[in-house]
């Protein structure tokens, strides 16, 4: 029973030590950032609050056809004298005034409160249209919000691509490092037997050094690319195991391709739902010539302490006394004349808006269109240029490893051996070259065609 409890517990501490180092060393694919970046990225969480406030705005533009409804009450203390005549009544005031006949105290207390209600029952479809704009408005937030992703998602794909070709290259490099190495060996033993120049050895060990310096630099390139992805996915450590292997021998886009370009495309609907504001904010300035009709309804009540015989209370308490109670109710209707031709004019400045961008939109699509047709042709092409790159890196391989034992004969000199070096490294960075290349256009493709799903699933 002893025995059976103490394995049983060290296959618990052996699973928990082997899950931890089982997730750091589990590969990372290009979704699995994207997952980060679209989870806590503060640039996404800022378009994101821009498109709720817009909503918000939108329903406070809907609540604006609910009947408006106002409340007051007060209390005074003043005088209350008075002389006849008309009068225009300005709002928020009210008359009070008095007779000559009144007699008592010369200050008087007065109570009122009221309730009025004005509902624009009819505005000839003016309110639906500032709707409809407040509506435009919010769809083209969440569009941007949308484009916003889709950039973000290329920066991504291209900061990682880099990030990969400087790897590749740099794990490429130390390869010619250790062939540089292995002829500098070789080299100085020839010299030391007397079987080789003594310059031939400097010129193998300058090749070495010289490896070793593009290595340093290839490093800093390396973690410079690797500051700015951390940056962007907020990951502290990459595993890229798959991805590496994915890069330098990518698989051919052989998933069918989108030819059009989408009209549901964010790009396209964010200038779209901007045409459509316009649109609708001139249709709301047509609107405004025409008169609004409104329902008018209100209640009030007034005390004072002033009585029936003309008696006047300078006691406070008595201002809500002697009070008398009215209503009104009734249909208005409201034109303003005078800004007709302001409105007008307002009105042919938003079409002329509208119409601007609507042109910008068909501009845009025949751009994008033909950055599509323009990259398909290029990925293509660039795969076939990846085939024979790989042919060449083969054959250059082969035939370096050919050179090298014609060398350690005899057969041939240094000078030869190192061109074919040359020839070898230059084939593999026309390779690595061509596969960054090839990602790239397919990364481009993807934010034409808003599909990522190629790109996130083989790298």
């Amino acid at each position: 029973m002893v025995k059976y409890k103490l394995a049983a517990t060290f296959l618990w501490l052996v699973t928990g030590f082997l899950v931890p180092v089982y997730a750091q060393q589990s590969s990372e694919s290009l979704n699995d950032l994207w997952q980060n970046v679209a989870e806590d990225y503060s640039g996404i969480k800022a378009k994101q609050t821009a498109a709720d406030a817009s909503a918000f705005n939108e329903r406070a533009v809907k609540s604006s056809r609910l009947p408006q409804i106002k409340a007051q009450a007060q209390s005074t203390y003043g005088t209350y004298d008075g002389i006849g005549g008309a009068f225009f009544p300005q709002a928020g005031f009210f008359n009070v005034s008095g007779d000559a006949s009144l007699y008592g105290a010369n200050l008087s207390s007065n109570s009122f409160g009221s309730a009025v209600v004005d509902w624009e029952v009819f505005s000839f479809g003016k309110l639906r249209k500032e709707n409809e704009a407040a509506r435009a408005v919010t769809n083209g937030k969440n569009s941007e919000k949308d484009a916003y992703v889709l950039q973000l998602k290329k920066l991504l794909s291209e900061r990682y691509i880099k990030l990969l070709y400087n790897k590749t290259k740099l794990s490429w490099n130390e390869k010619t490092i250790e062939r540089l190495h292995e002829i500098r060996t070789i080299t100085s033993g020839l010299s030391k037997a007397g079987l080789k120049p003594a310059a031939d050895s400097l010129l193998a060990s300058s090749a070495y050094i010289q490896a070793l310096a593009i290595n340093d630099q290839l490093e800093g390139n390396s973690s410079a690319t690797l500051i700015k992805l951390q940056e962007l996915s907020g990951a502290s450590a990459f595993n890229f195991k798959s991805a590496l292997a994915h890069f330098a021998k990518p698989v051919v886009f052989i998933e069918e391709r989108k030819t059009l370009i989408s009209n549901s495309h964010p790009i396209l609907s964010s200038l779209k739902h901007q045409a459509d504001f316009y649109t609708a904010k001139s249709a709301i300035e047509n609107r405004a010539l025409l008169p609004s009709v409104h329902f008018l309804g209100g209640i009030s009540y007034r005390g004072t302490s002033i009585n029936d015989n003309g008696y006047v209370s300078g006691k406070w308490k008595d201002g809500f006394a002697n009070n008398a109670n009215n209503f009104i109710a009734g249909v208005g209707i409201t034109w303003n004349i005078t800004n007709v031709l302001t409105n007008s004019i307002k009105s042919k400045g938003f079409l002329k808006e509208a119409e601007s961008v609507e042109n910008l939109h068909t501009q845009y699509e025949q751009s994008m269109q033909a950055d599509l047709a323009a990259a398909q042709v290029r990925i293509s092409q660039q795969f076939k240029q990846i085939e024979k790159a790989t042919t060449a890196v083969k054959q250059s391989d082969d035939g370096y490893k050919m050179y090298l034992s014609r060398y350690k004969s005899g057969l041939i000199g240094l000078n030869e051996l190192l061109q074919i070096q040359q020839l070898f490294e230059v084939a593999e960075n026309q390779l690595l070259e061509a596969s960054q290349d090839y990602w790239m256009l397919v990364a481009y493709e993807a934010e034409l065609t808003s599909d990522f799903n190629f790109l996130f699933t083989n790298l």
